[in-house]
């Protein structure tokens, strides 16, 4: 993975993030997913116990805290 900072609004569009994924090896985007994984389980401990969860039509499904 490239470490550097780039300040171009250009290296902002979902094309240029695609291609900056498609550049990683299958290791760092593994790395990538654990990451992400990790970050998730760690703001919502729970999230593993939903083993129950059920496919929903559309795209998007709105939730709310109560």
């Amino acid at each position: 993975m490239s470490q550097a900072i780039s300040h171009d609004r250009n290296e902002e569009t979902i094309e240029a993030k695609t291609r900056w994924f498609k550049s990683l090896s299958l290791s760092e985007r593994m790395e990538m997913l654990c990451s992400f994984v990790d970050l998730a389980l760690t703001l919502n401990p729970n999230l593993s116990d939903k083993k129950d969860a059920q496919q929903i039509k559309g795209r998007i499904q709105i939730i709310s805290a109560e």
